[in-house]
């Protein structure tokens, strides 16, 4: 077989919806295509851990990323990302192409281009009504928490790869 030493790294999420916090997870056919041109042109593809999920778990309530900001949340992510950036560096070092990360518009965690922010804490009876809770979600132009990790941890590596929302893709890419 010949390889094609082509890979791209994805959000745990692309391939596991299982995973999304309820109700936000899509059909796994969202995301067909793409994975559908990735494999038919013989790229690998890394599968990213969830760290929501693992630190938080599949019953956690929607978080923001605010409340992921916390010195915990933010060594456990660098934590589970090392042993990717290392395989990164090695794949880099044999002559491989990266196209890039592919993560998910909107997450705290794996968006790219875009995640949520909300100004709340404590109990939701400390707040008028769930809509008060939900006017104060906004989504922003910055990178989800594991996002900004692994940026930074690859650049640590002098290594610079491409961030993208899996949503922005398109066929012609």
């Amino acid at each position: 077989m010949n390889k094609s030493k082509k890979i791209i790294l994805v959000s745990h999420c692309i391939l596991n919806q299982n995973v999304v916090v309820k109700p936000y997870a899509r059909k796994q056919e969202e995301f067909l295509k793409f994975l559908q041109n990735k494999i038919l042109n013989n790229y690998g593809i890394v599968q990213l851990p969830c760290p929501e999920m693992i630190i938080l778990g599949l019953r956690r309530w929607g978080h923001v990323k605010d409340q992921l900001e916390y010195t915990g949340f933010l060594k456990e992510c660098k934590k589970m990302l090392l042993p990717f950036v290392n395989m990164i560096e090695d794949y880099l070092q044999n002559g491989y192409e990266i196209e890039g990360v592919y993560g998910i518009s909107g997450s705290p965690s794996c968006g790219v281009n875009t995640t949520c922010r909300g100004t709340w804490e404590g109990e939701p009876s400390c707040y008028e009504s769930l809509e008060d809770i939900k006017s104060r979600v906004k989504l922003v132009s910055e990178k989800g928490i594991f996002m900004e990790i692994l940026e930074l941890v690859l650049k640590e590596k002098a290594i610079s790869l491409k961030f993208y929302d899996v949503e922005e893709w398109s066929e012609k890419s």
